[in-house]
């Protein structure tokens, strides 16, 4: 069993990697500002996290259980950093409730625990962390 103070540390790791993808992300929105497709900002995030030495895999499947471990289907992650965080990507003029649902729901099918929801697609960035 986990330790309070390793439960902290676990917790400070995934937070400095999600400081990490979301200042990158930002810097990319800065750069190529809205207007491109979803898999231009997805190539420009993961070319930028490579450079910093950030793992991740693009278009990663990930197996959907359901509660008794029955694999249900696949789903396919914009990027999967770090074997811990999920990060979907949009381009659209804002984020709505379905884009929450969606990420809230492979987080939950796919049993991991924290999640990036990134839009590029509006003049101002914006992303949306998800804790399970």
């Amino acid at each position: 069993m986990k330790g309070v103070g390793s439960r902290d540390a676990e917790t400070e790791g995934i937070m400095a990697l999600c400081d990490v993808v979301r200042q990158t992300g930002f810097d990319l929105h800065k750069y190529l500002k809205h207007g491109h497709l979803e898999k231009i900002y997805e190539n420009g995030l993961a070319h930028r996290l490579a450079k910093k030495g950030v793992k991740f895999v693009a278009q990663h499947p990930l197996k959907v259980c359901d509660e008794d471990g029955t694999v249900l289907g696949d789903y396919v992650a914009d990027l999967f950093v770090e074997d811990q965080l999920l990060v979907e990507i949009k381009a659209c003029r804002a984020l709505v409730s379905e884009h929450e649902a969606q990420l809230l729901g492979y987080l939950r099918a796919c049993q991991i625990r924290h999640g990036l929801l990134i839009n590029f697609g509006a003049p101002r960035y914006e992303i949306r962390k998800f804790i399970l």
